[in-house]
Formats: structure tokens, sequence, C-alpha cells
């Protein structure tokens, strides 16, 4: 093979370390900024906290404090020099102070530090009951195996022989005795927890009531019977094997709805997130203004006493390192800068799309896209896109992630077109207000909404119903009150 020389000239984007630190930023949500911020003032000696806010602040606090003790009379003319005492020093103090503190404990945490308490389980909550009971060794070894045996939501997710296996062969616990076990760990609470079905859990809940319950022997009946009626609302045909007329079987019916199929579901381990807005929406003058949250991330500047330690000439190992962190911390507040600013220009570019929504609300949301935003503010859609996600935004109609101002276009009647968002706010709201006796079908929504000039397929209208956690109009059927 003849080897040859050849010239080629083409562009290529080169990804310098402040643009892979820039587009790092941007997609950060505020509590991942706080972190990174912090990390940086522990590892950049250049960097250090604006206080100077905060300090004309506490002046300003702290003058408002002088005025008015001024207004108030002097305590030393009502209180005298010597007061009575009720109690002496060593009730009040034990002699510790935050110098004697304990210091932390075996995991590590400051016991004077204020935790959040870990939410506790559905198995730790069955667990906890039964250590409080009065059972032998052998009772609470069958139980505790039960229990490992519950999923999530609350039902037992292994069979019995796969329990039995589970038992310590030198045992020899008989299927019975486990099965007694398990219908003692139903009764625990959440009642109904551990059944193998939803049928079995409303039929322990159903035990667990007062014998002289109105209905409760009928209900018994229509569950353990005729499930498939009371899941498909079949009233007429409850009346006729039930022997009750329409008024006695909504009681019963009513009955079963007071339960609890999944009673599981009442108890869980997740801990709540709390969302912290980056922008603020505000209507002054008759205007919708945008504010960046100036606590979303502290405030930073470069330390000036260790910039001017920087000497132009010397390139000792010091002042090459003096000059490394002060041009990293130039870029880390450069990049914070054109965070802030691209995360007003999106979100004003929002806000002046979406005024119907802040106005009326959903129902009056318009279509948008990342392209039509990006065309805006002059910006690539893949910024747009990663400055939109784990975003904010606090509106006087609540606190939404900037993409849920975003949704595809349903096409109308008269050639124009509508948001998604503002059509399944629609279905709401004609289910809210439907017969419930005579609940809304997809057809029937399709045909409402092409009515008021919506051209969506009922197809369509299932979907966006099943995303909004409707029932069907089957499952949203209720019994006729007469």
């Amino acid at each position: 093979m003849k080897q040859s020389l050849q010239l080629r000239i083409g562009q290529q984007l080169a990804m310098t370390p402040q643009l892979q630190q820039a587009i790092r930023l941007l997609q950060l949500s505020s509590l991942e900024l706080r972190t990174e911020i912090q990390q940086a003032l522990e590892s950049n000696l250049m960097l250090e906290l604006d206080e100077e806010q905060e300090a004309t602040q506490e002046e300003a606090l702290s003058e408002e404090a002088e005025a008015a003790e001024s207004n108030e009379p002097d305590p030393a003319e009502e209180i005298p020099e010597d007061l009575p005492l009720d109690t002496s020093w060593d009730d009040i103090y034990d002699g510790s102070t935050a110098l004697s503190a304990p210091a932390e404990d075996a995991t590590g945490r400051d016991p004077l530090e204020n935790h959040a308490a870990p939410a506790e389980g559905l198995r730790q909550h069955l667990l906890w009951q039964i250590q409080l009971e009065t059972l032998s060794d052998r009772e609470r070894m069958l139980a505790e195996i039960i229990v490992d045996g519950v999923g999530d939501g609350g039902y037992l997710i292994q069979t019995l022989e796969e329990l039995h296996s589970a038992c310590p062969p030198e045992a020899a616990v008989e299927p019975e005795e486990l099965e007694t076990v398990l219908a003692w760990v139903q009764r625990l609470d959440p009642v109904g927890v551990a059944a193998r079905n939803p049928q079995e859990a409303l039929l322990v809940q159903l035990d667990q009531l007062p014998p002289d319950t109105p209905w409760r022997d009928a209900a018994r009946t229509a569950l353990s019977q005729h499930l498939e009626l009371v899941a498909e609302r079949r009233f007429t045909d409850l009346e006729r094997v039930l022997g009750l007329d329409a008024e006695q079987v909504d009681a019963v019916f009513g009955l079963i709805q007071s339960l609890d199929p999944r009673p599981g579901s009442q108890i869980s381990d997740t801990t709540p997130d709390y969302v912290i807005p980056d922008i603020y929406v505000v209507r002054r003058d008759g205007h919708w203004q945008v504010e960046l949250n100036g606590e979303t991330a502290p405030r930073l500047r470069i330390n000036d006493y260790y910039a001017s330690l920087i000497q132009r000439a010397n390139r000792s190992a010091d002042n090459q390192c003096l000059r490394s962190h002060l041009q990293e911390a130039r870029w880390l507040l450069k990049s914070l800068r054109s965070r802030n600013e691209t995360l007003l220009k999106v979100a004003s570019a929002i806000v002046e799309r979406q005024q119907g929504f802040l106005e009326h609300g959903e129902e009056a949301m318009q279509p948008l896209v990342l392209r039509e935003i990006a065309e805006a503010v002059e910006m690539h859609e893949s910024t747009i896109s990663r400055i939109t996600t784990n975003k904010y935004m606090h509106t006087p109609r609540g606190t939404y992630e900037f993409k849920y101002f975003f949704s595809s276009h349903v096409q109308t009647s008269d050639g124009g077109e509508a948001s998604a968002t503002a059509i399944r706010a629609r279905i709401r709201r004609l289910i809210a207000e439907e017969d419930r006796a005579k609940p809304l079908s997809d057809s029937a929504i399709a045909r409402m909404l092409e009515e008021e000039g919506f051209q969506v397929a009922r197809r369509t209208v299932a979907k966006y119903r099943e995303s909004l956690s409707i029932a069907s109009s089957a499952e949203r059927k209720e019994a006729p009150r007469r």
C-alpha cells in the first residue's frame, strides 16, 4: 500500500474545561448546586461567601430593634436590682457547656445536630407490634418469617409452601400452625396486611368489625361469593343474588367502599422530597415579572487578600497554586452568572407564552415545545433541555417544574392548535361534573370535545384519562340513589 500525505480542512467544537463546567452547572438542581458550591468553597482558597448583603440586612434589623427599644420605658426604672429567686442555679443548669458537649456517637452523627427522623417502613411497623405482643419464641419466629414475606404493597408475596421452607428444619413447623400465625399477623395494624389478594384483605377487615355492624354479613357474602359483581358494579344482579332491594344494596356497597383493598399502602418508608423554587413569578402593576430566588445558592466572591499575594514574575509552587485557584474561581463565578442569566431568560420566555395559564388555569395552557423557547432566547435546544430539568417555578397557582409548561399540540376544528395539558384539564373537569350514575365514556368525552372544537380521538381521550389516574366509566359508576 502506497503511503501519502493529505491536507484536510474542517471545523470541530473543542469542549474546554470552562465550557464543560458551564454545561454541567446548567443541569444541576438547587440542592445539587448548593453541594457543588460548598465543595468549591472547601477546596478553593480564593473563594469566600459574600456576606456584605447579609451584614447590611443585620444592621437594618439592629436599627429597627434599637428604635423599638427607644420607645419602651427604661427597664431600670421598673425592675429592681435584686430579684427574688424561686429556684437555684443548679436546678436549671447541669454545668455542661457547648465545649463539654458529648462527642459524636458510633454512627458519626452529632447528637446535638438536628436530623430528620427516618421514615418507618411497613416491615419495621409490623415487627414493632410483634415485639409488643405476648407471644412465645416459636410464635414470634413464625410471625417474623411471615413479615419477611410481605411486599411493599402489603400483600404476602410468598406462598405458604415457601414460608414453610424458610422455617428452621429443627423446629418441625406444621402448615396448620403457620396458617394460624398468618391469620394473627393479618389482624395487626393495618388490618388486612399479609393478605394474599385484595379479596382476602377486605374479608379480614370485615371480620374485625363489630358483629352488630349493619350489613356486615351481606357484605361478606358479596365479597366471598360474588366478587365479580362487586368489582363490575352490577347492582341489579347483586340485588337478585343477595335478595335485597336497591337501597339495601347501596348500604352494602357503601360498607365495602369504606374498606381498603391495599392496606399496606397506608405506611410508606419514602422520605418526602422538598422542592426549592429557582424562580418566583409575581404580578406587579398588571404585568407578570420573573425573579431569581437568591436563596437557592449562596453568593460568592474572590478573596481580595489571597488574590493580592499573587506575584507576576514568581514561578514558585505556592504562587502557581494561587494562580490556579484564582483562575478556577473566576471560571466558577462566570459559570454561575451564565447559569442565572440563562435561567432568567428561559423563565421569562415561558411566562410570556403561558400568561393564560397564570391568569385562568390549566385549560388556558398554550402548546409549547423546546424549539420555540430556544428560538426566542437564541440558544440551542439541548441548552434549553438542560436548564429546564429539575428547575422549579413558583407561581400564584403553585410550584411547577419548568417542563410542566411544555406540551404537545392538538389540532382544533378551526385550524388552530391546543395544548395537551389544556385537553387533560378539560377531560378532568368533564368527569368531575358527570352524573355518577351514568358516567361519561371515552367516546362521549371525545364527542363533547369535538363539539368544543378539539379534534381528539377516543383512544387519545383514554390515554389522557389514564395519565390523570382516572378510572374507566365502568369503574366510576356508582349505584343510583333511589
